[in-house]
């Protein structure tokens, strides 16, 4: 094979060759199968080539594929607005569309600043983030992320950083408990003040943390405990929920857990997209749209791609599947099943724990057994997804193992045995 000219992310292992995708389940060249066990990069969230979703994307691909919001009426844009903000139970927002999780998350501060002046805070411009957390690859969400191996040289990130430690085992400085609790959210207070409370306009957060450090989740009620502490502030709070939102935590949203911590702002992604086209969503509380709507200056731009008619018939689609699996019932906590399958992992010698919830859940290794990993997974019939470099001194590996939501109770028997049969393999170090 002649060497490629295609710049792209250099991954552990060589990509696989494969003929087609359906369902979980990716089918290589050389005639085996192996179940997509981190739904792609935790986003084929109904798998692959949905019949719902092909026979959608090519009715709306018949009729128009593009068409700006601003120049031919938006029937389906405002359609999928409106169900989205029913699908998370957050009636009343207003839906900004765009195209990618990083578009969004900007787009999403530039509302929270301006929410911030249009209320008379002129100065509130600040946006907080904690040291473990990843917000995109653009230079502002890339400087403002806690992603270790993807942080900016100094030089580059245009003095931003993340602000505070987040409630995270070995991640939060000086914690005074064994186990962080909803009070350790004073690491977030401290960083207010440090920055000064006049001039912090939102603080940005992922309700579950995301492939940075491999799914760690907050005590109960910090995200409660943060709603309180930036209320007092009257700083705004921003939810990350590119990849834990639309049932990928076994709840609509991430945040779900704890309801007391509702945030001003919300961006979707991953999993309105499913894979399928490039989609994502800011949704914006009804104070926060009020506040936008009286102001005497234009909202931020659409981009070209900021949601065509293909895009919108695709999201619908999308969340046509969600709703008949259960995947937004706010009663009913789903994936308990790949739960219990992946914690069953925990007593393997090269394991060192397992964390996750729903239907995200990582794998964290001994030091040096994750391409044994990848590589024995792949030879068990697993598609696993790398993470590495989440502790302070920039070691930890692991795999992550998050499969499609729609998987069957068979294919969750067989991501059990090959994870076992793969893990179990690799001797501890």
């Amino acid at each position: 094979m002649s060497k490629s000219v295609l710049l792209s992310a250099h991954q552990p292992m060589p990509p696989v060759d494969y003929t087609h995708a359906k369902g979980a389940w990716v089918h290589t060249a050389d005639g085996r199968r192996l179940l997509d066990a981190s739904s792609g990069l935790v986003c084929v969230n109904i798998g692959h080539a949905h019949p719902h979703v092909i026979e959608r994307m090519a009715q709306q691909a018949a009729v128009a594929t593009y068409a700006s919001s601003g120049t031919l009426r938006p029937v389906l844009q405002e359609e999928l607005a409106v169900r989205l903000t029913s699908a998370v139970g957050r009636e009343g927002d207003g839906v900004s569309l765009a195209c990618s999780g990083t578009s969004a998350v900007e787009l999403a501060i530039s509302y929270a600043r301006l929410i911030q002046r249009a209320r008379g805070h002129a100065d509130k411009h600040h946006i907080l983030t904690a040291s473990l957390g990843y917000h995109g690859n653009s230079g502002l969400t890339l400087g403002l992320s806690g992603h270790r191996r993807r942080r900016p040289e100094p030089a580059d990130a245009m003095g931003l950083g993340p602000a505070f430690d987040p409630p995270y085992p070995g991640h939060h400085r000086n914690c005074r408990f064994d186990v962080c609790r909803d009070s350790c959210v004073e690491s977030v207070r401290t960083a207010i003040l440090e920055r000064g409370p006049d001039t912090v306009a939102a603080v940005l957060i992922e309700p579950v943390n995301g492939t940075t450090g491999g799914a760690y989740t907050p005590p109960p009620d910090y995200l409660g405990a943060l709603r309180r502490l930036c209320d007092e502030f009257e700083v705004l709070v921003v939810h990350d929920e590119v990849l834990t939102g639309l049932g990928r935590t076994g709840l609509p949203l991430g945040a779900d857990y704890d309801p007391a911590g509702a945030a001003d702002i919300v961006v979707l992604s991953k999993g309105l997209s499913a894979g399928y086209v490039p989609l994502s969503a800011v949704l914006v509380n009804e104070s926060g749209v009020a506040t936008l709507r009286s102001m005497d200056r234009p909202l931020p731009l659409m981009g070209t791609m900021s949601a065509s008619p293909l895009q919108a018939a695709v999201g619908l689609a999308v969340l046509d599947v969600l709703q008949d699996i259960g995947a937004l019932d706010p009663g009913k906590v789903r994936g308990v099943e790949v739960t219990a399958a992946v914690r069953a992992l925990a007593d393997l010698p090269a394991v060192v724990r397992t964390r996750g919830v729903g239907y995200f859940h990582a794998v964290e290794l001994v030091s040096g057994a994750q391409r044994a990993a990848l590589t024995l997974g792949r030879e068990a019939g697993l598609l696993l997804y790398p993470f590495n470099g989440f502790n302070t001194d920039g070691s930890g590996e692991g795999v992550v193992i998050a499969p499609p939501l729609n998987v069957t109770a068979e294919e969750i028997g067989f991501l059990a045995d090959a994870s076992r049969e793969a893990l179990g393999r690799i001797p501890a170090r």
